[in-house]
Parts: structure tokens; C-alpha cells; sequence
């Protein structure tokens, strides 16, 4: 399984690692944070403006000054709408931008974890991190990083102007708050548990989701539907609770904060009523500070609220750091060995393996491949024949023992040059959504049209692809669903001969297939496999009886070895398990020499 980073985790290292994607943008983010300085700036000049007009204009009846002041008010306006204006603007390009490049790095992180991620991962959970996760570190770049550092500056600049107008008026603010945080604290942790909790089971509910829709064919196969839409009504049951409780939480703590800031500003027209009549301040000393005090209340509650939010959405992104933070489980070599013209000779030396957690499956293969040879892997479930091909290709790396390609191990060479070399055919064969042309062209993106052609007809593909509604230009569907098992099973061989390895891996190609399209696939193998080293896990004899060698896996170990004739005549495991499978009436026979018919092995 993958490794987990040694880094600190906690809120403020994923905090320090989102907000790094800012980065490049650091010049659009300061001019974001100053529009929006200016636009407060702007709020906090109102009020003395109005002060000026109370106090001295209307008073002295001053016709100029009133309309000097309503001037200024007017560009005051102007210019909170234009930084406004310019400040959502460069928000939106700049998240959209930083959660772009959050994207493709996670993506690129994806790649490097490999194989071993993916077989340990259900797809929805994977899905979800890319989606949700992305969008909840996007709120951070476009609403609560620009906003949390743009409040705290004009928190400070509006205390101060508070201060200054009244000391006495401004003391009333300390006990609104003092008397929020004897509760708030328990409510903003109570609020932050039912957001990990709603996070969770949203991401629950996505997996759910993604598991009816992909398997949707099968739910209507077996009748189960109603049954599939039970799990799914109960959980979306749990997320609708937690999301219920979630807002009651937050509402009641927005709702107990406006309450304080309601009785601070009862308390400020008790004392200032007072202050006006012993001449201490003027009228409009007090409609000036009590229009900044609600300003500084409503966003002195903003920034709690963002803190609190965002906190939440940290608790999100969390899970998106821990992927990114995972470590590959197979590392590329720092300095790879220089292989040159790769032959495709295998070295499998006393080669040992065990999934984490379970027992071992490999237990001492030794095992020498020449290149162009081509070598058939067979044995009963459980012995380790599909895993022999992923130790190859390096999805995963040995517990024990050694494999070499052309003397070098794999572990010293480069990703590029070792997969690079190496085609594999699934027994599920991978189609895009896309059109036969580029299906097949994904073997070799640079390849022309007339090589798909060529690499089509090699395949035995090209004859069907022609009568498909658009030919080659033809759209195959999710996973190649307009497609029969060997027209796919043709695509992909015609895929392997455009991208032209040296070594194939053939994990039972064929063992899905009814009978004729299997002709048609293994007429296409026989061109596919001329010259190059070949492992083939083996399901059927008819595959497997030109090779040149077949290997038995029994418990981990190679039982015995040969071709196909000398197996038959040792009458041993191999003869033994064709046998069983003829006695057991499964498959299609086939002539056994000296000794009947043998049927296929599974």
C-alpha cells in the first residue's frame, strides 16, 4: 500500500500548503486585497462626512460645503464600486487559476502513486477528492484568504477611528464579546465536528452514487434496483440530518452574535444620549461613531464567520493534502541506467511477493526469458499468475528477490524506458469514449492515419471498423460500450502493434470471448506476438499450445515447466489440470497428443 508522508499534518500546515498555490498570482492577489482596502476605506469616510454635514454644514446653513459634501460622497460611492467591481473580478480569475493548477497537480500526484493507489481506492472516493475537495480549497483562494486579510487590516484602522472618537463608547464592545465567547467556543467546536462530519458523509454519498451509476447494469440484471435505491436513500437520509444540524449550529451562533451586537447598540444611545447632554460629544460625533461601531460589528462577525468557514473547508482540503502528501509507493530512480536498444530478455531471480496485509503469493520464482521468446503462465486461482505480470511492469516491486531486463533490475530504470517497451492487454480491455481512430492512436499519439490503418489490419480489425456507422471516426462509447468483447479485444491488439513493444504482457486476453470472436483475437495475437518476448497468463489451451514454454504456478512456486507436448507426455500438474477441467465438463476440448483431449484451464 502507499506510504503516508512524515509531514506535520493539522490546519495550519494544509492552510500554509493551499494558500502556496497563490503564489504565482501574488501580484493580482496584493492588488485584490487593496481594491478591497480602498473600498473600506471608503465606508469608513461616510460617516465623518455625515458628521461634517450634522455638525457644521446644516447648522450654518452652508449651501457650498453641502454640496461639496455631497460630491464627495457621491465619488466615495464611485470609487467603492469600481474597487468592488475590479476586486471580484481578479477574485474569480485568480481562484479559478490557483484551483486549476490545484487540479493538475493532484492529477500529476495521482499518476506517480501508481497502480497500488488505484487497486486500494474506490474510484468515487478518488472522484470526489478531485470535485469537492478542489472546489472547497477554490472558496479558500476566492473568498476567505483575500477577505480574512483585507478584514483584519480595516478591523484594525476602524478600532483605532473607535478609540479615537470615544474611548468610553468603545469599552461597550468588550463585554458584547465577553459575553459571546463564555458560549461561542462550544458552538464554533460543535460547528466544526458537523462539518467534518457533513464532509464525510458527502463524500460517502458520492461513492454510493458513483457505485449505482456505473453499476447500473447489473443492479437491473439481478432486480436489485430498488434495493440499490434503499442504500442510497438511506445515506442521502444521513447526509440531509447532518446538514440540518449543520446549519441550525451556524444560525444559531449568527443569530447569538447579532443578538450581542443588538444590546451593545442599545447600550451605546443609553450612554451616548448622556454624553450629548453633558456636551462630551456632539450629535453627529455620535452618528458618526455609532455608523462605524455597526460597520466594525458586521464585519468583526464577517471575520469570525470566515475563520470558522474556512476552518470547515480546511477540514475538507485536509483530505485532498493527505493524498497529495502520500508517498509513491514505487519510486523513480534518481539516476536511471542508460538501457539503449532494449531486447527484452527477463531475469526473474528467487523473485518473492506479498500484498500488504496477506499472504505471500510468489515464493521463489527463478526463471529465465530469452528475448522473442514467448512463455505461457498457467495454474489455478490464487497462485500468483496475474501478479507475475504487475512485478514486471513495475506496478509493484518484489519483497524479495530480483527481476532484470537485458541484466539491468528494474528498479534502475526509468519509468519511460522500461513501460515504454513493455504493451499490456488486458482481459477488460480500456476503451476512451472516443472514436475507434483515437483509441487505436493512443498506442502512439504521433502515429498517421494510414499506420492505424496498417496497425488495424494487422489486428483483423480493419474489415468491422469499416462497416461501423462513421468507420474509423466512429465513437465507441464509455469503455467501448458499442463494441462486442473481440472487436475490443482487436482495437487493443491493434493499439499494442501501433505503440510496437518488445515485450507484451497478456493477462488471459482471450478468456472472455465466445468462440468465434477468440479466432478472430488469437489469428490477430499471432501477428502481434512475431518477434517479441511474450508472458501470457493462460485460460484456455487453444492460446497457449505454440508457445514455446509453459510455466505452472502451484503455491507460489514453479512446478514444473516445458512446452506443451513434453507437459501432456510428463502427465504432471499441467496434465492433471486439464483432466480435472474435462471431467468437471467445463470449456472446449482439444486434442491432447497420446492422451485424448484436454479442455480449457482456468
Amino acid at each position: 500500500m502507499n506510504k503516508k508522508s512524515s509531514l506535520p499534518s493539522g490546519n495550519w500546515t494544509t492552510y500554509q500548503w493551499v494558500i502556496g498555490h497563490l503564489r504565482p498570482y501574488r501580484g493580482s492577489m496584493a492588488l485584490i486585497i487593496i481594491c478591497g482596502l480602498l473600498a473600506s476605506a471608503g465606508e469608513l469616510l461616510a460617516p465623518y462626512l455625515i458628521q461634517r454635514l450634522i455638525d457644521h454644514v446644516i447648522p450654518e446653513q452652508d449651501k457650498v460645503g453641502f454640496y461639496q459634501i455631497i460630491g464627495f460622497l457621491g465619488g466615495v460611492f464611485l470609487l467603492i464600486l469600481l474597487c468592488s467591481l475590479t476586486r471580484n473580478i481578479l477574485q474569480s480569475r485568480v481562484s479559478a487559476s490557483a484551483a486549476r493548477d490545484l487540479q493538475y497537480n493532484t492529477l500529476l500526484h495521482l499518476r506517480k502513486l501508481g497502480f497500488a493507489y488505484y487497486e486500494q481506492r474506490p474510484v468515487g472516493e478518488t472522484l470526489s477528492l478531485m470535485n469537492h475537495k478542489v472546489q472547497s480549497a477554490e472558496q479558500i483562494f476566492k473568498r476567505f484568504f483575500p477577505d480574512i486579510v483585507q478584514l483584519t487590516l480595516f478591523l484594525t484602522a476602524a478600532a483605532v477611528l473607535l478609540l479615537y472618537q470615544s474611548a468610553l463608547l468603545s469599552l461597550i464592545i468588550i463585554p458584547c464579546f465577553a459575553t459571546y465567547y463564555l458560549f461561542g467556543p462550544k458552538l464554533d467546536s460543535k460547528f466544526s465536528r458537523l462539518s467534518r462530519a457533513m464532509a464525510e458523509s458527502r463524500t460517502t454519498f458520492d461513492k454510493k452514487v458513483y457505485e449505482s451509476v456505473s453499476g447500473a447494469r447489473e443492479f437491473r440484471a439481478f432486480g436489485a434496483e430498488e434495493w440499490d435505491i434503499d442504500r442510497n436513500r438511506s445515506l442521502f437520509k444521513d447526509v440531509t440530518r447532518t446538514t440540518l444540524s449543520w446549519v441550525f449550529i451556524g444560525h444559531f451562533r449568527w443569530s447569538l452574535r447579532g443578538f450581542l451586537f443588538q444590546i451593545g447598540t442599545v447600550c451605546i444611545f443609553v450612554l451616548g444620549y448622556y454624553l450629548i447632554q453633558w456636551n462630551w460629544m456632539t450629535v453627529g460625533q455620535f452618528i458618526a461613531f455609532l455608523l462605524v461601531y455597526g460597520i466594525f460589528m458586521f464585519r468583526l462577525s464577517w471575520l469570525i464567520s470566515q475563520f470558522i468557514e474556512q476552518n470547515m473547508m480546511l477540514q475538507e482540503v485536509s483530505l485532498l493534502y493527505e493524498l497529495v502528501h502520500t508517498l509513491p509507493l514505487l519510486e523513480e530512480p534518481a539516476l536511471p541506467e542508460k538501457i539503449g536498444q532494449i531486447q527484452g530478455a527477463l531475469t526473474f531471480d528467487n523473485v518473492q511477493f506479498a500484498y500488504p496485509g496477506r499472504p505471500p503469493v510468489l515464493n521463489g520464482i527463478s526463471l529465465d526469458i530469452r528475448a522473442g521468446e514467448r512463455i505461457a503462465i498457467v495454474g489455478t486461482s490464487g497462485n500468483g499468475k496475474s501478479t507475475l505480470l504487475k512485478l514486471v511492469d513495475r506496478f509493484y516491486d518484489p519483497t524479495g528477490g530480483m527481476i532484470r531486463l537485458d541484466g539491468i533490475p528494474l528498479p534502475h530504470i526509468s519509468f519511460d524506458d522500461l513501460r515504454g517497451s513493455i504493451g499490456y492487454v488486458f482481459q477488460d480491455t480500456y476503451l476512451f469514449g472516443n472514436t475507434v481512430r483515437e483509441n487505436i492512436r493512443f498506442g502512439n499519439p504521433d502515429a498517421s492515419d494510414e499506420e492505424v490503418v496498417a496497425a488495424a489490419k494487422a489486428a483483423y480489425a480493419h474489415t468491422f471498423i469499416t462497416e461501423l456507422s462513421d468507420g474509423y471516426d466512429t465513437v465507441v462509447g464509455e469503455r467501448g460500450m458499442k463494441l462486442s468483447g473481440g472487436q475490443k479485444q482487436r482495437i487493443a491488439i491493434a493499439r499494442m502493434l501501433i505503440k510496437n513493444p518488445r515485450i507484451l504482457l497478456l493477462d488471459e486476453a482471450t478468456s472472455a470471448l465466445d468462440n468465434v470472436s477468440e479466432n478472430a483475437v488469437r489469428d490477430a495475437l499471432q501477428q502481434l506476438l512475431a518477434g517479441r518476448t511474450t508472458i501470457a497468463v493462460a485460460h484456455r489451451l487453444s492460446t497457449v499450445m505454440d508457445y514455446d514454454r509453459i510455466v505452472v504456478l502451484d503455491g507460489g512456486v514453479i512446478a514444473e515447466q516445458g512446452s506443451y507436448n513434453e507437459l501432456m507426455e510428463r502427465r504432471g500438474l499441467f496434465y492433471q489440470l486439464a483432466a480435472g477441467e474435462k471431467q468437471q465438463g467445463h470449456g472446449q476440448s482439444h486434442d491432447i497428443p497420446g492422451g485424448g483431449e484436454a479442455v480449457v484451464l482456468s
